[in-house]
């Protein structure tokens, strides 16, 4: 009650503010303007705004004259393992291009360690200058084809849900699931919602009916649509548009033109999936701003996608814009339409200059979790394990779509070595292996995939969507078998091998998935892979990052598990010849 009377004391201009932000041009996601404003800030919140000169004062005063202020930047849908960073040095990288929020999905972890790698998350996410929220992995595993270390089930979630960092639960990928009335499935939704919480979608390719009975199931939002259409057909239904922009998924142009023509307040920004090099490259929530402008959107609106929207759908109503009561998460800009950042402020505090994390901003050591490490237990796999016996005709092939986590499903002739398909690069063609490896169970998918363009050798990753078994992709056994053993040495991670020899490694001993490294020097293990894969013939740009789609059974059209092929359009097992 005190901190409510002394902040309306400050904005009636009868006390000292702790902070008055002078001159600036104000970004106001609120009305659509930018005009000049003095911004006064108490206790960590913004408590009064003024045309410039009217009178507030404050213990600190910064002119800012020239410059913008806008909200600071939040993300609706991310997965911090796709930047194989721990989450202080994520926040020394994205805080000072001004995001201040986002909310993760840690369904990697979830996958690899169970609820225990969902704590991990909340308890990495905490005193740092970037607030990290959490929505509860929905399905772990993805799909019944999918071998994950646990299963997860509502009761499993359900102690979560009551911690303030958790907004609910994450992307419901079990479209079969909830279609059919699965009451796993609707347990986990029921649970949420009567917490007051917010149901994240994931529907590719769904619609018409389907769709209806999607969002009845309580579902909220979809961040996996790839054309304009898809997108209105769920803001029609009064879902909510998450517009994606990751480094293998890019929506952002496709959808753009539906928020041109619509400017519908039910949308808002993205990355889902962002690699360390597109990070440090491109940038995060930031880039989309950028990228929105730069295509034709007005800056204002573009912020908002990134900021007072993004707070809306979460429920975070004192966030996302500069107006009295909100907390004071603040960018200073020195050109709006390049977003150009030259300050950041979290909670009214500077965290953030001339693209540099302040010192003292994150903690010198992390939550330590004994399930995090030594999680490779591929047990004995031997060349045995990787022949397909076949016959002369036809195969089924995944197929590779540039820039896209989906996947072609196509048939090719057979290529044969003694009774058993095998790999041939002369036509792009690779023999594509995932290896259950979480207990050590010797399940081993099969199957061949086209567009990697290896002349020789294997790429090996132990990232690999959504329950993370190894997935290697190579042109011969013996670098195969060499590529996973690699992998079990280092506690996960990216391996390149050629002739027997590992030329790249990328180690990410944190549950297979994450660096312990500052960035720069993962992404020079990262670019070091890229290289030696491109003189493999690869024609990729992030290998990598493409190879870790290959196994996800969510996404159509064609994918491959522990279990076998599936065909992610019919739900089912796919036999490699019929």
């Amino acid at each position: 009650m005190k901190n409510v009377q002394r902040r309306i004391q400050i904005a009636r201009g009868q006390h000292y503010a702790d902070l008055v932000l002078r001159n600036a041009m104000l970004v106001n996601v609120c009305s659509g303007e930018c005009y000049p404003a003095d911004v006064a800030v108490a206790d960590g919140r913004v408590v009064g705004i003024s045309e410039p000169g009217a009178g507030y004062r404050g213990v600190t005063e910064v002119d800012l004259t020239g410059r913008w202020l806008a909200p600071g930047l939040m993300d609706g849908h991310m997965h911090i393992e796709s930047t194989m960073l721990v989450l202080p040095e994520f926040a020394r990288l994205v805080v000072p291009r001004g995001v201040t929020t986002v909310m993760l999905d840690p369904h990697e972890f979830a996958n690899v360690m169970g609820v225990a790698g969902i704590r991990y998350v909340l308890e990495s996410g905490r005193n740092l200058p970037l607030s990290a929220y959490v929505m509860l992995s929905s399905c772990v595993p993805a799909s019944s084809f999918e071998s994950p270390y646990q299963v997860l089930l509502a009761e499993d979630l359900l102690p979560l849900l009551d911690d303030p960092q958790v907004l609910g639960l994450a992307e419901m990928m079990n479209i079969p699931g909830v279609l059919g009335g699965d009451e796993q499935v609707l347990a986990k939704i029921a649970a949420t919602l009567q917490h007051g919480l917010v149901v994240d979608g994931h529907a590719p390719g769904v619609n018409s009916f389907d769709l209806s009975a999607y969002a009845v199931a309580g579902i909220m939002s979809d961040h996996e649509c790839v054309t304009a259409e898809e997108g209105r057909q769920r803001l029609r239904l009064g879902m909510w548009l998450m517009i994606r922009e990751g480094s293998a998924a890019r929506n952002l142009e496709a959808l753009l033109p539906l928020i041109q023509e619509l400017h519908p307040p039910r949308a808002f920004f993205v990355t889902d999936d962002r690699d360390p090099q597109d990070l440090t490259s491109r940038g995060h929530i930031d880039s989309m701003v950028r990228r929105a402008i730069e295509l034709g959107l007005d800056p204002v609106e573009a912020i908002r996608l990134a900021s007072y929207n993004t707070a809306q759908y979460f429920r975070l109503y004192d966030r996302g814009a500069i107006a009295p009561g909100s907390i004071a998460d603040l960018v200073v800009l020195d050109d709006l339409r390049s977003f150009q950042v030259a300050a950041v402020y979290k909670a009214g505090q500077l965290v953030a200059k001339d693209g540099t994390l302040l010192p003292g901003q994150v903690p010198e050591t992390l939550p330590t979790v004994e399930a995090a490490t030594g999680t490779i237990h591929i047990g004995t796999i031997t060349k045995d394990h990787l022949r397909i016996p076949g016959r002369p005709g036809l195969v089924e092939v995944i197929g590779i779509e540039p820039g896209q986590i989906i996947t072609r499903h196509l048939r090719e002739e057979a290529p044969l070595f003694e009774g058993a398909v095998v790999a041939d690069p002369a036509r792009d063609l690779l023999k594509l292996v995932v290896i259950e490896r979480h207990h050590a169970s010797q399940r081993v998918g099969l199957g061949l995939v086209k567009g990697f363009g290896l002349h020789k050798g294997a790429i090996a990753s132990s990232v690999a969507h959504d329950a993370h078994n190894i997935v290697i992709a190579g042109a011969c056994d013996d670098d195969i078998l060499r590529a996973a053993y690699a992998l079990e040495e280092m506690g996960g991670g990216f391996a390149c091998v050629v002739d027997g020899l590992v030329r790249a490694r990328v180690p990410l001993p944190i549950a297979g998935l994450v660096s312990p490294l500052p960035v720069t020097e993962l992404v020079q293990q990262l670019h070091t892979l890229d290289a030696v894969a491109a003189e493999l013939g690869c024609r990729l740009e992030h290998p990598g990052m493409t190879l870790s789609f290959l196994s996800l059974s969510v996404i159509p059209s064609l994918k491959l598990t522990d279990q076998g092929l599936i065909d992610v359009e019919t739900f089912t097992l796919s036999p490699l010849q019929r």
